[in-house]
């Protein structure tokens, strides 16, 4: 009855039943995959952003097939006091933004604008499962390539090389990467464009975390690429910390010619959905004014976190943390007792903390932990100390 893209493994796996147990026994849970910004204690400027939704022509519908001209612009200026990848960043031209209503259409779009069923996109691993679902849902396969780990993350381009073949359309880039928080580093970035070139593939990169880099003058964009069709990612989600808002964008670059065909094509693409609100799309430059403030706040809770992460790293026996560049987490390599599942259900059951096993983000390996550092401090805190007593039993 039901078609094949949606033939998923429906069956909770062991560490899901663990979490359905222990939140039905009301024992305190602390949580260390908290990521929704909304929900972890931030102070919004909320008379801002609600005034921002106050605005009376969102009484009136004007579609746009590539969303309303004043938000593209918005975005463009966002663009414009970024750095490139690729050298002296030009200014991004409103009329190659196409908004949607977050990131995951944006794929979606990208996806079925570049591929044909069973044509073949290059995902990093480790990377967020979300991107498999996606494939699946635009009749795409993901092929994995892989990020190595030697005190540093690097994209490992002799198997990315290998892992091309006559159905490659894109390579998905992200950057920094959730969960490893590593960045594209402009040697790779200018290999991948060559790839790219050679193989007349697109680029996709996602943005999304770009501005949680630790240190900004390392964390340049794709966006305004010239050698091969780029298609940059992004959204309000993460920049502004403002899921709910439910706004996000592509900008397309490129050679000329392949960018206005693209372009066109999107735009019949995002004709057909007309996705992102008018409210929203009104208040978008608003919304994009408050992401200082939400940024700086972010920033000095994961600087805190990530204080108190490794003073506590300092007794726990074989425990290490990643090097990461920016992003939301933070990523452990603890002794292989057994599978990564069997430690995060242990510390659950045990310990009332919850992680995420590595395992989540396709980890070739077994002994990986992902801490999410946005975390409310006083629950970070508490769960690392008790993560401290567990590795040192």
């Amino acid at each position: 009855m039901f078609s094949s893209r949606t033939s998923w493994h429906l069956k909770p796996n062991r560490f899901a039943r663990a979490l359905d147990a222990h939140r039905r026994s009301g024992k305190q849970l602390l949580d260390l995959t908290a990521s929704n910004p909304t929900t972890c204690g931030f102070l919004y400027p909320k008379y801002a952003i609600l005034d921002g939704l106050a605005d009376v022509r969102a009484l009136e519908y004007k579609p746009e097939s590539k969303g309303l001209a004043e938000a593209r612009e918005a975005v463009a200026q966002y663009y414009a006091e970024k750095q490139s990848l690729f050298g002296a960043l030009e200014r991004m031209d409103a009329e190659r933004i196409v908004l949607t209503s977050g990131t995951s259409e944006a794929y979606n779009h990208v996806f079925r604008l570049m591929c044909e069923p069973a044509d073949e996109v290059l995902v990093p691993a480790p990377s967020y499962p979300l991107l498999e679902f996606l494939g699946g849902l635009a009749d795409v396969r993901l092929v994995p390539y892989p990020l190595l780990y030697d005190e540093t993350w690097r994209i490992d381009l002799r198997g990315l090389r290998a892992a091309l073949t006559p159905r490659s359309r894109c390579i998905v880039v992200v950057h920094p990467n959730n969960p490893t928080g590593s960045l594209v580093k402009p040697r790779e970035a200018q290999e991948l464009m060559q790839i790219c070139e050679e193989k007349k593939l697109a680029i996709v990169a996602d943005e999304v975390f770009l501005g949680y880099s630790d240190d900004a003058d390392a964390a340049p964009s794709f966006a305004v690429a010239k050698g091969a069709l780029t298609f940059t990612l992004s959204g309000l989600s993460k920049i502004s910390a403002l899921p709910q808002m439910k706004l996000a964008w592509i900008a397309v670059s490129g050679p000329e010619e392949q960018t206005r065909a693209a372009i066109e094509r999107l735009e019949i693409i995002a004709d057909t959905f007309l996705s992102p609100s008018t409210p929203v799309q009104l208040a978008t430059g608003k919304f994009l004014a408050v992401r200082s403030e939400m940024q700086g706040q972010l920033k000095q809770r994961i600087a805190e976190n990530l204080s108190l992460l490794d003073h506590e790293l300092r007794g726990m026996r074989g425990v290490t943390r990643l090097r990461r560049e920016g992003g939301w987490y933070a990523v452990l390599h603890a002794p292989a007792r057994d599978s990564d599942e069997s430690l995060a259900v242990e510390l659950l059951e045990r310990f009332s903390v919850l992680v995420h096993p590595g395992s989540f983000f396709d980890f070739a390996q077994e002994g990986f932990l992902v801490l999410s550092l946005i975390a409310p401090v006083e629950d970070f805190h508490e769960g690392v100390r008790r993560m401290g007593g567990f590795f040192r039993a």
